[in-house]
């Protein structure tokens, strides 16, 4: 199983003319996110002949690693699955769905199951390590911290956990329509079985969803169906 991941420093963002340079090169506009966001569904039959470029699939490696979560806290272990005898053994805990084998890549997310106060002192440590601030600063942050997690049983810490991860889920799925890259996430999945194949049986962590990623086949008839939404009036209050 990999060792945990040194955290990267990102770039400041408070600086207001780095803030401007940002927004001067986004070429993307309101019409092109809603074309992109009406353009994905959960691809069901990809192309085995077409794979991910490296510079495109590190996009959407960060696009999971720069989540964002409660606290900071990224209860989670994300997996890139590439080895092919690895997923043919996940797809036979998949209801065989061939996404599994037959997409470019296999994402599998796993979830933190606790969070403890002494994971708590580790994020404050980096947090500090990172933003060069004195860690002690961080202790009231902290104390709230480990207050929030305590008030919570073993299923309610795990329920919040989870509800993180679908945040990161969501975010790769929109980076990939972003990319004009499919996707197709699957909860059809046996979580013990992979827990088993990716060693996290007594880990900490366990299976909770997949995401195939690639390109949709050109014979897949779902492709062309109209996307069937809710329309605004019955989602959406506005006050």
């Amino acid at each position: 199983m990999p060792g945990a991941e040194k955290l990267i420093p990102l770039s400041p963002v408070t600086n207001s003319k780095f803030i401007t340079n940002i927004n001067q090169n986004i070429t993307m506009n309101t019409s092109d996110l809603t074309h992109a966001l009406q353009w994905r569904y959960a691809t069901k039959q990809f192309d085995t002949n077409r794979k991910l470029d490296p510079e495109t699939l590190q996009t959407l490696v960060d696009a999971l690693r720069l989540a964002p979560s409660s606290f900071g806290l990224q209860p989670w272990k994300f997996f890139l699955v590439e080895n092919p005898e690895l997923r043919t053994q996940l797809r036979a805990h998949s209801w065989n769905q061939t996404q599994v084998t037959d997409a470019s890549h296999l994402f599998v997310l796993a979830v933190k199951n606790a969070i403890t106060p002494a994971d708590v002192q580790e994020w404050m440590e980096e947090l500090s390590s990172i933003q060069n601030i004195p860690h002690e600063s961080l202790a009231g942050l902290q104390n709230m911290i480990v207050g929030f997690i305590s008030n919570m049983d073993e299923g309610q810490m795990l329920a919040w956990n989870m509800r993180q991860l679908y945040i990161a889920l969501g975010q790769l799925m929109t980076s990939a329509a972003v990319l004009g890259i499919d996707a197709c996430p699957l909860e059809g999945i046996i979580p013990a079985e992979y827990d088993k194949l990716l060693a996290l049986t007594d880990s900490g962590y366990s299976t909770v969803v997949a995401c195939a990623v690639g390109y949709r086949h050109a014979d897949d008839k779902y492709a062309t169906i109209p996307k069937a939404r809710k329309n605004e009036a019955q989602v959406l209050v506005r006050l």
